[in-house]
């Protein structure tokens, strides 16, 4: 089964400094229909504007993670880490028991467009943790990249989860196929371009939720940019 997700349906929020699309409820986006997938919690495409980000505040027992499109994020925390993430760095910071954290936009002239990405995990009360990694568009292009994961194998994250998200470039040719064991479910969310995901055309912002099937095929892609999540249900 494939629902679809589309772009123009996501929760917006408009704040001046921040341009943000939800696409299961958060804030003040309630739906009862769009709580999330699994323990996919939130995806939220991000654009700030120069000098301006999310100040100081906390969260708790959530896998938080950060993908960088355009721009440059600066991320600063109660557990002492400090960077400036670009397009192709990845962040993951498990909020476990407790950890306070800020994101502002690192440039003075121009935004940052950004994921941003809610996983609960798999057991509350873990201790607070960081990871970044660097994922060039190279080691994503026409293949389904592993980025994510709750071993960490193949150079991916960690994920306090049974969760694995990978991260896809597609274009003109390529074709893509991921397996599902059962039990399991498919996201995919496109970043940017287009492509057909299971048969179905999606443009940047769409997602599809794929359930009880065997596989899920990605391809001709228009210089589109996607990630996959993988996900018990």
């Amino acid at each position: 089964m494939q629902e679809l997700r589309k772009s123009s349906e996501r929760g917006r929020a408009e704040h001046g400094w921040l341009s943000s699309r939800h696409t299961f409820s958060f804030a003040d986006y309630r739906d009862p229909r769009h709580m999330g997938f699994g323990p996919l919690r939130v995806i939220n495409e991000d654009r700030v504007a120069p000098a301006q980000g999310f100040g100081t505040h906390g969260h708790a027992d959530m896998e938080i993670l950060s993908y960088v499109l355009d721009g440059a994020l600066e991320h600063k925390d109660s557990m002492g880490n400090g960077s400036v993430l670009r397009y192709g760095d990845v962040q993951r910071m498990s909020a476990g028991t407790g950890v306070r954290h800020s994101e502002f936009n690192h440039s003075p002239e121009s935004p940052v467009h950004f994921l941003q990405i809610w996983i609960f995990p798999d057991r509350n009360g873990l201790p607070p943790s960081y990871e970044e990694k660097h994922f060039d568009p190279a080691s994503k292009r026409g293949v389904l990249r592993l980025i994510g994961s709750s071993d960490g194998r193949d150079g991916s994250m960690v994920i306090h989860q049974d969760a694995s998200l990978f991260a896809s470039i597609l274009d003109g040719e390529d074709r893509v196929e991921h397996a599902l064991q059962a039990g399991r479910g498919a996201y995919v969310h496109v970043a940017r371009g287009s492509l057909d995901v299971g048969g179905q055309r999606l443009q940047a912002g769409d997602a599809l939720k794929i359930t009880s099937e065997a596989s899920i095929v990605l391809a001709n892609g228009d210089d589109a940019e996607i990630l996959l999540f993988d996900l018990p249900l």
